[in-house]
C-alpha cells in the first residue's frame, strides 16, 4: 500500500515566501501522518488569478530556485508534487507542476491545456506527461484542465502508469444539490476506465472574488472515492493499493485494454 495526501490550502497571490512557508508546514504534518507522496494544488507558489502577464512573472521561479529547498527540508522520505508559476529558460511563462524529493528534482512537467483565460499569460506545454519510475510506483503528473482530455489519460495508462497525481484550482461551478462536482466526476471516470488510481488536489479559498470547488479527492483503481479534503482547508490522506492497477480485468470475460478496438480506431 502507499500512502497518498493531497492537502488542500489556501495560498496567496503573489506572496511567493508566504506560500513556500504555508506549503512546507502541511507537507511536513503529512509526512509526519506517514504520507509517501504528497500533492499540493496547482500554482501553491503564487495563487492563480494573475491580472496580467506581469503579475505572474513577478511571482515566477524555475524549478532549481532555492526556494524549493523549503519543500525539500520537510519531505523526509516522501515525493513532493506541486505547482508552481515557472520562468523558462526561454523566458516564457508556465503553470507547471515540479515534482521532487529531498535530493532534489525530479521531473517538471508544464501544463499542456490551458484553461480560459491562462491563454493570455501563460504558453502551454510542448510535452505531454511521462511516466515516472519512482520508489512509490509508477507515477505521471497533470494539471487541472488536462484531467479532462481522455487522450492524455488512456496515453499513461497505455504506458503503465499506477497514479495519476494531479494539482488544480477548480473553480466553482454550480451544480444540482447532492451531485458531486463534474471534475470529481471526471477523476473517478479517469479510474474506472483505465483502472489506475488518482489523487487530485484542489485549493480552498476565494482569490479575487473567485471561489473555489475545495474537491480534493483520492480515486482508487475502481473508481471510488476513498479520501476527500471536504470544504476549507484539510487533507485527503489515504492507502492505495497500485498494485491492483495491473490488473485490467473485471471479469473472466472483460479487459479494459485487450477489448479496445484498436483495429477500428
Amino acid at each position: 500500500m502507499t500512502r497518498v495526501a493531497c492537502a488542500q490550502i489556501d495560498p496567496t497571490l503573489g506572496a511567493v515566501q508566504a506560500n513556500l512557508k504555508l506549503s512546507a508546514g502541511v507537507i511536513a504534518e503529512a509526512v509526519g501522518r506517514g504520507a509517501q507522496i504528497v500533492v499540493l494544488p496547482e500554482l501553491a507558489t503564487s495563487g492563480y488569478m494573475f491580472a496580467d502577464a506581469e503579475e505572474a512573472r513577478a511571482a515566477a521561479l524555475r524549478p532549481s530556485d532555492p526556494a524549493f529547498d523549503a519543500w525539500r527540508a520537510v519531505a523526509g522520505d516522501a515525493i513532493v508534487v506541486g505547482g508552481f508559476c515557472e520562468l523558462g529558460d526561454d523566458g516564457l511563462l508556465y503553470n507547471s507542476a515540479v515534482v521532487l524529493d529531498r535530493d532534489g528534482v525530479i521531473a517538471t512537467y508544464r501544463k499542456t491545456h490551458l484553461w480560459d483565460r491562462e491563454k493570455l499569460i501563460f504558453t502551454p506545454g510542448d510535452k505531454l506527461p511521462q511516466v515516472l519510475a519512482t520508489r512509490y510506483g509508477a507515477i505521471a503528473v497533470m494539471v487541472c484542465y488536462d484531467l479532462e482530455f481522455g487522450e492524455v489519460t488512456r496515453r499513461v495508462a497505455l504506458d503503465g502508469v499506477e497514479l495519476i497525481v494531479a494539482p488544480v484550482n477548480w473553480p466553482l461551478f454550480p451544480r444540482p444539490e447532492g451531485e458531486r462536482p463534474g471534475e470529481v466526476i471526471t477523476a473517478m471516470s479517469t479510474a474506472r476506465l483505465n483502472r489506475v488510481a488518482v489523487a487530485v488536489c484542489d485549493r480552498s479559498g476565494i482569490e479575487r472574488g473567485q471561489p473555489w470547488t475545495e474537491g480534493t479527492v483520492i480515486v482508487d483503481p475502481d473508481g471510488w472515492v476513498v479520501a476527500a479534503a471536504g470544504p476549507g482547508s484539510g487533507f485527503a490522506i489515504a492507502d492505495v493499493d497500485l498494485s491492483a492497477t495491473h490488473d485490467k480485468t473485471l471479469t473472466e470475460y472483460v479487459d479494459l485494454f485487450s477489448d479496445r478496438r484498436v483495429d477500428l480506431y
